[in-house]
């Protein structure tokens, strides 16, 4: 399967924060600014874009509604002296809003990277939560926490390490408390991928060869 197929984002939005000079890659710049996407409830997602100078020819401000096109991308940061996994929306075209589309959507093809983890909150809610690995070029891979809620999340926690699912849903960002080790309560914020609907692909997938070092733990 291509790329192109196995990682899709669109999100469509009001631009929060101006473009900041975040990495340069063979000399192409790559700016970092926060997009804020409507939910249906009537909130918002507060979601981080990646976008290279090429595509903003012209003025990318605050306040501005745009259209994206691309793929969700995770790289390894060190924050605190430990490691994180963080995502990004990974523009690959920006384009006119379309207000008759879905404002934010994923469809995502990957293998399940680590053992499902299944919980209940005190609330009665059931949750699983995933972690798969998506192809891309060059022989590297994504790895996208992905949360599943109800039927689907009994269903999720049935899944083995190795198998290849289809995944739609959206990029979401979540507000949580963690617990350091001093005690002291801190508030962060994961971004991971809501799912609305998953199938088990029959065949498995090959993992990747060299999987992330840093200790991920979006849902703590």
């Amino acid at each position: 399967m291509m790329e192109t197929e196995n990682n899709v984002l669109k999100l469509c939005g009001v631009i929060e924060s101006a473009p900041v000079l975040d990495h340069e890659v063979f000399g192409e710049q790559f700016y970092r600014m926060e997009l804020k996407v409507p939910r249906l409830s009537g909130t918002y997602d507060l979601l981080p874009v990646t976008v290279s100078e090429r595509l903003m020819e012209g003025e990318v401000a605050p306040g501005m509604q745009i259209g994206i096109s691309g793929q969700l991308r995770s790289y390894n940061k060190v924050i605190g002296g430990s490691g994180r996994l963080l995502l990004t929306a990974f523009a690959q075209q920006l384009e006119t809003p379309d207000e008759t589309q879905n404002p934010n959507t994923v469809q995502l093809v990957g293998a399940i990277c680590k053992p499902p983890s299944f919980r209940t909150t005190p609330f009665g809610r059931e949750i699983a939560d995933l972690m798969l690995a998506v192809n891309r070029s060059f022989g590297k891979s994504d790895y996208i926490p992905c949360i599943a809620w109800g039927r689907t999340a009994r269903y999720a926690a049935t899944l083995q390490v190795g198998d290849k699912l289809r995944i739609q849903g959206r990029f979401q960002s979540r507000e949580y408390q963690k617990q350091m080790p001093d005690g002291n309560v801190i508030n962060r914020i994961a971004y991971e991928v809501s799912i609305s609907r998953l199938s088990c692909l029959k065949e498995e997938m090959p993992l990747p060869d060299v999987m992330p070092d840093s200790e991920i733990r979006p849902l703590s």
